[in-house]
């Protein structure tokens, strides 16, 4: 009887060992996804076509966090600075207006520059921007006097701050309207496309599968 004892309790402590080495290894596979998602890498998904025809409705995208630098989870501030957003990076940021909310456009100024648009023709440090993404879909100009959207500025970007555009100019709520983005409100730089479903969720587009962002 007593070695059946001794082989059931070796039985129940090598059950319990399994348990604990399986939760030991849950636990840090969710740590490091965390970690990652924290700081390296996060997964996006576009809601909207503000940024057409550079990224769709559907698309879900991959976000470099610490090409701009390691930054303080809830404070925004950079502990180790690496490099600062340059032009025509696409960007997520925290909504000025909401900062529940994470957008994604593409730095068109940083600080110091001026920017402004006459006539939807836009114009950095007086240099005519032809941007081969820049998607145009309403021939109507507004005048200045009626909205920002095709007649703006001219404005200079503060410091710590960007100006950022989506690609699909008729139809982007952006630096325009709201203003300027502060650094600290950046996330990341958005760089490859890993998947991709049809608007509705309906077809998978198999041709914009692993696309690199530019």
């Amino acid at each position: 009887m007593k070695s059946k004892d001794l082989r059931h309790n070796n039985d129940v402590s090598k059950n319990k060992s399994h348990i604990r080495e399986n939760i030991e290894a849950i636990l840090i596979a969710v740590l490091l996804a965390l970690f990652i998602r924290a700081f390296i890498v996060q997964a996006f998904k576009i809601p909207s076509g503000s940024m057409k025809q550079t990224l769709l409705i559907g698309d879900q995208i991959l976000v470099n966090k610490f090409i701009y630098g390691v930054k303080m989870p809830f404070t925004g501030i950079t502990l180790i600075p690496l490099k600062t957003p340059k032009h025509g990076d696409i960007v997520v940021f925290k909504y000025p207006e909401d900062p529940e909310k994470d957008f994604i456009k593409r730095v068109i100024a940083i600080q110091g520059d001026k920017v402004e648009i006459k006539d939807k023709r836009l114009y950095v440090n007086n240099q005519l921007q032809t941007h081969d993404f820049a998607l145009y879909t309403s021939p109507h100009i507004i005048p200045s006097g009626l909205g920002p959207r095709d007649n703006y500025g001219p404005v200079t970007v503060p410091e710590n701050s960007i100006f950022v555009m989506g690609d699909n100019r008729d139809s982007s709520l952006d630096s325009r309207f709201w203003g300027f983005v502060n650094l600290k409100a950046v996330k990341g730089k958005a760089f490859m496309i890993y998947w991709s479903w049809g608007q509705n969720g309906v077809g998978m587009r198999w041709s914009r599968l692993t696309k690199i962002l530019k």
